[in-house]
């Protein structure tokens, strides 16, 4: 099928082609306090909030209560509309942005409200999409749950037992999601020095071992009363769309910490999101299926199809203080053996409230090579040995002054990309504790 061609210049390797239209929240050079919502197209964003003032929506009579959505400082308004009206706005700005448009009136031969509304991208600023008031991250990344149990506890005990029964989560910390581009100060926290000696005192420092997870998120747009759980087969309704995400990760801090009760203050310091978030009808086109899981499930957790997960490209860069650039990972998003439909299946089972803006995180994503692994920790072996990067440089975990860039892209044909953008955060040093 060809791309879908816009009267308005887009890139041909634009992640935000006319086949995506993600939606963000920004402020403008013109507009630098009133945060608002957009879609990303090409090198403009179309304010929602100036497209609707201007009569944008006026073609979209479905829309005429709800234009109100598109004046709030976050997307969890327009997200609780639930996905039919998000599948209608964006099929309706398609087709309004689409050269051939039935109503050139409305946007394409305005040129008041293409200056009122349609932006250069360089004069905006992102910020977090959707107010996040709960974040739960997940471990459907097998491969890397078997890298890191073998480094662990060895090969024959990588996996524990309940595993490919159940998908294996934690709590987060929703305080300390953040939007790409917002730096990461490196935290401190108590740590081993000498994990081999008896008896073991810990010492109190900066993360010595500060660490990348290659994730996907899951941002969401139904809520279901307290005891009421998300059955499998209504769960993809819950899902308002996708991010890339970041989950940094203080491994020196978090091996001291997390027996008996799991991840603390070695994972609460920051996890970054890019800024676009990504509709699942944008993704459709991609579907892929998940990693075999032989084991029989229980009820609950048995989907329909398997093609629950998406084949999105992902890159992980690593940007030194000097300004050398290496891309340290290649792989897929497709590397999960849970989908989300049945992290959000199995988060609710027990009666759990879940609600719109809630973040569900993959878990770090890596392949089966040594190309397309998710983590440093990974990478390096557990820091036995150094990866080498550009400049004749290497490292085995984050060094201060450090920058991780990570993409993610659907589809390989120019002109018709849906990405994501870019997910970025650089380390700052640590706070110095007299």
């Amino acid at each position: 099928m060809a791309p879908l061609k816009s009267w308005l210049s887009i890139p041909a390797e634009s992640h935000f082609s006319l086949s995506n239209i993600p939606f963000g929240i920004i402020t403008s050079k013109n507009s630098q306090v009133e945060k608002r919502p957009a879609v990303a197209i090409g090198d403009h964003v179309l304010d929602l909030k100036a497209f609707a003032s201007g009569n944008g929506f006026s073609a979209l009579s479905s829309l005429k209560d709800h234009l109100d959505v598109f004046s709030q400082p976050t997307l969890n308004a327009f997200a609780t509309l639930g996905q039919p009206v998000h599948r209608s706005v964006r099929a309706y700005l398609q087709e309004i942005l689409s050269d051939s448009t039935s109503h050139p009136e409305i946007l394409k031969d305005n040129a008041s409200l293409q200056t009122s509304a349609l932006l250069p991208k360089h004069e905006t600023k992102t910020h977090l999409p959707m107010q996040i008031g709960d974040y739960t991250d997940f471990y459907a990344g097998v491969n890397h749950a078997i890298n890191a149990g073998t480094l662990f506890r060895g090969p024959a005990n990588a996996l524990q037992p309940n595993y490919y029964h159940i998908p294996i989560g934690y709590h987060g910390r929703a305080s300390t999601v953040i939007v790409s581009g917002t730096p990461i100060r490196r935290p401190n926290g108590q740590l081993l020095l000498d994990p081999t000696a008896d008896p073991k005192v810990p010492t109190f420092g900066p993360s010595r071992r500060l660490d990348i997870e290659l994730e996907l998120g899951c941002l969401l747009c139904k809520s279901n009363p307290l005891g009421e759980p998300v059955r499998i087969r209504d769960a993809e309704q819950s899902i308002f769309g996708f991010v890339l995400m970041n989950d940094w990760s203080a491994r020196d801090i978090q091996a001291w910490e997390y027996v008996p009760l799991g991840p603390f203050n070695g994972k609460n310091f920051g996890t970054t999101i890019s800024a676009w978030v990504v509709l699942a009808d944008a993704l459709e086109p991609f579907r892929a299926n998940k990693l075999k899981n032989e084991t029989k499930l229980l009820p609950y957790l048995v989907e329909e199809r398997e093609d629950t997960v998406y084949d999105i490209k992902l890159e992980v860069d690593l940007t030194t203080p000097e300004g050398d650039t290496t891309t340290i990972s290649r792989g897929s998003a497709a590397n999960l053996v849970w989908s989300f439909p049945q992290m959000i299946a199995h988060h609710s089972v027990g009666g759990c409230s879940m609600q719109p803006g809630d973040l569900l995180g993959s878990g770090t994503i890596s392949g089966k090579g040594e190309d397309d692994l998710g983590s440093l920790l990974e990478m390096s072996g557990g820091g036995k040995k150094e990866i080498m990067l550009k400049g004749m440089d290497v490292r085995k975990f984050l060094k201060d002054g450090d920058t991780i860039t990570i993409r993610g892209v659907c589809g390989g044909e120019s002109g018709a990309l849906v990405g994501f953008g870019e997910c970025v955060g650089k380390i700052e040093s640590a706070i110095v504790f007299p």
